[in-house]
């Protein structure tokens, strides 16, 4: 109990400094990446990821070919992927121990309208239907969700964001594992504790699936970061990420 008092001490002191900074930088050199995959990354059909795509501590990213990946790189198993792995740890670490604003548990996140803040579900959320993120104008509002274990979202479900055409700050901290659902458009980062699976269709707008123990399976998605990272030629190189994280530029999905 100390222990953790101590810790969302040091966190919140955390966020204050964060707070001084753009929250565009929270997730370090992961920022850059649509997909990261702690054991296997692996595709089925025509996905397409603008951002990079990696995995580590494992080595194996199948079906890419016929998935395509633009304005990013591959890294598998490479010092790149391990660079994202450990930044993704501090920030779903820090997502965690965040003080919620709101707690939601038991709540289906269908039909509710949300303001900027942190929400909390102390096991698994749900999602039917639309749920709606109020950025009230402002391009840097942000939002998190907490979950004690699963994220589930229904086929055809959506995450809308008003307000502001383009918010890189929606990040939702997982449990355990995360499933959307057939057709479903999503908005934001998933850090998952071990798997990530999108179904047929599933898009992510402004965001990126992160699993940091476990794997991510794709058939026919779109994902797109927020994050255009410096062009590379060479599988395996690095351009530098951080400065990347520093000059992130919002865009759209435009599929």
């Amino acid at each position: 109990m100390i222990q953790r008092t101590i810790l969302a001490t040091l966190a919140s002191l955390t966020f204050m400094g964060l707070q001084t900074q753009a929250w565009a930088q929270f997730l370090g050199t992961a920022d850059s990446f649509a997909v990261l995959g702690g054991q296997t990354v692996t595709n089925t059909g025509s996905t397409v990821l603008s951002g990079n795509l990696g995995v580590w501590p494992g080595t194996s990213i199948t079906g890419f070919p016929p998935g395509l990946v633009t304005n990013g790189t591959i890294y598998m198993g490479t010092s790149e992927a391990m660079n994202a792995q450990a930044d993704l740890t501090t920030a779903y670490t820090l997502l965690a121990l965040e003080p919620f604003d709101q707690d939601l548990t038991g709540q289906n996140l269908g039909g509710m309208t949300l303001l900027p803040g942190v929400y909390h579900f102390s096991s698994s959320a749900f999602l039917t239907g639309t749920l709606k993120l109020d950025t009230q104008g402002d391009p840097d509002a942000r939002f998190v969700f907490q979950m004690g274990s699963t994220l589930i979202t229904d086929g055809g479900s959506q995450v809308q964001v008003i307000g502001s055409e383009d918010v890189c700050n929606i990040f939702w901290q997982v449990g355990s594992s995360a499933t959307l659902g057939v057709d479903s458009l999503f908005a934001g980062h998933i850090l998952a504790l071990t798997d990530i699976g999108l179904l047929t269709g599933a898009n992510i707008v402004d965001g990126s699936a992160l699993a940091r123990n476990g794997q991510v399976t794709l058939q026919n998605n779109h994902i797109s970061t927020c994050v255009t990272p410096e062009p590379a030629t060479v599988l395996g190189l690095s351009a530098g990420l951080a400065a990347v994280a520093a000059r992130r530029r919002r865009k759209s999905l435009g599929f």
